[in-house]
C-alpha cells in the first residue's frame, strides 16, 4: 500500500506553494477588513475576536487547497474553483465590519446592517469553512485516490 500521508502527497513543492497562499491570504482578506490593522482602511466597528479565528482558517484551508494544485499530478485533478471562490468571499464578507460594506448598507442602512447583518456574520463564516474544507476535502481524496492507482502492485 503507498504512503498517503499528507506531506508525501503535496511533496516539498505543495508544501512550500501552501505556505505562499496561506501566508498572502492572510492580508488578502485581513487588510482590507481591517483585521489586520492598517492606515488604508479603517474599520467602524471592534474586531470581534471570531474574526480572527474566521481569517486563520481561511488562510489555513486556503493554502492547503493550493497546495493540493501544485502536488505532483496535482493540477489535472477535477474541481474545488468554485468552492474556493465561494468561500472566500463568504469569509470576506463574515470578517468584515458589517457597517463598512458598502452593498450591506446601501441594501439595508446602517441600522439594518448592524440588527440584521451583524448576528449572522458567523453563519457566513461557517458556511464558507464548511465550502472551503469540502473543496480541500475532495482535492485531497482525489490526490489520495490517484496515488492508489498508481501504485505499482
Amino acid at each position: 500500500m503507498p504512503d498517503t500521508s499528507l506531506p508525501r502527497l503535496l511533496g516539498l513543492r505543495g508544501i512550500a506553494v501552501g505556505l505562499a497562499a496561506a501566508l498572502f491570504t492572510m492580508p488578502l482578506i485581513g487588510l482590507p477588513t481591517a483585521v489586520v490593522p492598517n492606515r488604508f482602511f479603517v474599520r467602524m466597528t471592534p474586531t470581534r475576536p471570531q474574526d480572527y479565528l474566521f481569517l486563520a482558517l481561511t488562510a489555513l484551508l486556503v493554502g492547503l487547497i493550493a497546495a493540493t494544485y501544485a502536488a505532483p499530478q496535482g493540477s489535472s485533478l477535477p474541481g474545488g474553483e468554485g468552492r474556493l471562490g465561494g468561500g472566500g468571499l463568504l469569509s470576506f464578507l463574515a470578517i468584515g465590519c458589517p457597517i463598512c460594506n458598502k452593498l450591506v448598507v446601501l441594501a439595508l442602512g446602517i441600522g439594518g446592517a448592524l440588527r440584521w447583518f451583524a448576528p449572522i456574520q458567523p453563519l457566513l463564516g461557517g458556511a464558507s469553512l464548511m465550502l472551503l474544507g469540502v473543496a480541500a476535502w475532495s482535492r485531497l481524496r482525489a490526490l489520495r485516490v490517484g496515488c492508489a492507482r498508481r501504485a505499482p502492485l
